[in-house]
């Protein structure tokens, strides 16, 4: 039986890694094993903050038509049930974006939900 060789491919897989968490602080871009390890724990951190950044922006789109419903005597939940009600088919995104970009026509969609 032949005998294999396995340092052409250990070197390759090493590389990689090295060269992914180029950049990171201390050893963690110069020592494989901790290399490794930080870069496993970037990817894990990464996959969660993809998650986490929907939730937020969300968030923050509920406090801006929040506050700026707020201005036209109303809350944000009543808003949104009148909206509803009137089955208006916009995203909390947009509306987000009307009530900074264009006031005037906020207000207006704010006054025709509630009559």
């Amino acid at each position: 039986m032949v005998r294999v060789k396995r340092a052409l491919m250990t070197k390759k897989r090493h590389k990689k890694v090295i060269k992914a968490t180029k950049g990171f602080r201390m050893l963690n871009n110069r020592v494989f094993s901790r290399a490794k390890n930080a870069w496993m724990k970037a990817g894990l951190n990464s996959y969660i903050w993809r998650k986490l950044k929907k939730r937020n922006f969300r968030r923050l789109w509920t406090v801006r038509i929040n506050n700026a419903v707020r201005m036209e005597g109303t809350t944000y939940s009543k808003f949104i049930n009148m909206l509803y009600l009137k089955k208006v088919k916009l995203n909390r995104k947009v509306l987000s974006n009307m009530a900074i970009s264009h006031p005037e026509a906020f207000k207006a969609l704010v006054k025709s939900v509630k009559n």
